[in-house]
């Protein structure tokens, strides 16, 4: 069982995980011991609230696949407990991050100072340039 919050939580029959054998540096052991885990999660299939499948499949993340199946694969441990801790924590992390309320942004407009010094520095350029000017008249 994974809890997300006070109300909600995913079933440990809903999440599928799998032992493979991790990649990279490792010697021997990495040919024999399958210590990385595979996550599948169907968020149509789940018992997630609609709100969080919403979300969930709105999101443009690599990890979900077109069909809304979330797949993470964890081989950052040596060991296969602490590999599917941290997969079904990036689960859950994935999840939370969808459904936050992200707030509306405020227009917001330069205050009457700062129009004024940007308005004062525009006029001093501007008298700089005409005193660059040669100066007719009085030949």
């Amino acid at each position: 069982m994974l809890k997300l919050s006070n109300t909600v939580e995913i079933p440990a029959a809903e999440i599928e995980l799998t032992a493979i054998r991790a990649q990279g540096p490792g010697g021997q052991n990495v040919n024999k011991v399958a210590s990385a885990i595979h996550l599948r999660f169907d968020i149509q299939d789940s018992s997630l609230p609609t709100f969080y499948k919403e979300q969930l499949l709105q999101l443009s993340d690599q990890r979900i696949t077109k069909d809304g199946v979330i797949i993470i694969k964890a081989q950052q441990f040596r060991t296969q407990d602490k590999n599917r801790e941290d997969a079904l924590n990036r689960l859950a992390q994935l999840i939370k991050s969808a459904v936050v309320q992200r707030k509306k942004r405020k227009k917001s407009r330069p205050g009457k100072a700062a129009n004024k010094k940007r308005l004062d520095a525009k006029t001093h350029k501007g008298q700089i340039k005409k005193m660059r000017q040669p100066v007719s008249g009085n030949e």
